[in-house]
């Protein structure tokens, strides 16, 4: 069985000896994530929601971006929630990290920026985490709904806001 590793001793043993500089190996070597975040970038900005946008600060890493959520409708209407977005080394079979960098007060984010959203889980207790199908798309669209249909006061992160709309909506 061909493996990662026994093909890059193989290819090294081919080019002999390492006589070229760190820098030209790590060119030639191109991550799993960083070729997976090439296709998915392309295909979340062809399907980018309108009340959403990306920003990639430097467009040579992909691994990390801004998205910009300006909700249309529901409590949070023309509101401006900046968040950013993280993808691990271990992407796709773990979740991008994201934290809302816009203090809110939301139910399913709390004053800190941490955010519940189960598809950026692990490990979730409804079946509806994190799986290696998903992608970027995904959690983008995911944390747009936050501010309209996945608005949950039942299950709140942030207990006292969920308990204040319960009070006075």
């Amino acid at each position: 069985m061909l493996t990662l590793a026994s093909k890059l001793k193989r290819d090294d043993g081919v080019r002999g000896p390492r006589a070229s500089n760190p820098a030209s190996d790590s060119t030639r070597r191109v991550s799993v994530r960083d070729k997976l975040l090439v296709k998915e970038v392309a295909e979340l900005e062809a399907n980018l929601p309108c009340t959403c946008k990306v920003n990639f600060p430097d467009p040579n890493k992909l691994h990390y971006f801004q998205l910009t959520v300006i909700p249309d409708e529901g409590y949070y209407q023309a509101g401006k929630f900046q968040f950013e977005i993280e993808v691990p080394d271990a992407y796709n079979m773990v979740p991008p990290k994201v934290k809302c960098t816009t203090r809110i007060w939301h139910p399913n984010i709390t004053e800190t920026g941490e955010i519940c959203l189960s598809l950026l889980r692990e490990h979730s207790i409804d079946g509806t985490g994190w799986a290696p199908t998903r992608t970027l798309k995904d959690v983008v669209w995911g944390l747009n709904s936050l501010f309209t249909d996945l608005l949950n006061f039942d299950d709140p992160l942030n207990i006292e806001a969920a308990e204040h709309h319960l009070r006075d909506k």
